[in-house]
């Protein structure tokens, strides 16, 4: 059985999505915006590496996130796992963006995820088209 290749057209759009608000002059809106941005495409991201470790074949596709990570680090999906278990840690902090400090330490690291995310858009393109 031959498993179909991964539709990339959403995280596209996610990271799109995320560039747009990247790029609009910063304010408390914006701010709130992009985490907002952040957080989809980075679920979008995690999800889309998982899916294509199915596609590729892995038999035991890694029970945690961070394993998951290690893997497409391993097999050149992603250049740092360490980089992508910040964004997870921020990730989890999203819940606590009505605290000034952690929505701005959440918004600074939505602005370095994002050249991460368009990176993997770019190697999940080669596989999938």
């Amino acid at each position: 059985m031959s498993i179909e290749k991964l539709i990339l057209t959403p995280l596209q759009k996610a990271i799109e999505s995320l560039t747009e608000v990247i790029a609009q002059p910063k304010d408390e809106f914006i701010r709130d915006a992009t985490i907002q941005r952040f957080e989809y495409t980075y679920e979008l991201s995690w999800k889309m590496i998982k899916r294509h470790l199915v596609w590729a074949g892995f038999s035991d596709v890694p029970p945690t996130v961070k394993d998951l990570f290690r893997e497409a680090a391993k097999i050149g999906l992603i250049s740092d796992a360490e980089k992508w278990f910040d964004y997870h840690q921020a990730r989890n902090e999203t819940s606590h963006t009505y605290d000034e400090d952690t929505a701005e330490e959440v918004y600074q690291v939505a602005l370095k995820f994002l050249s991460d995310a368009q990176s993997l858009l770019a190697e999940l393109r080669k596989h999938h088209g």
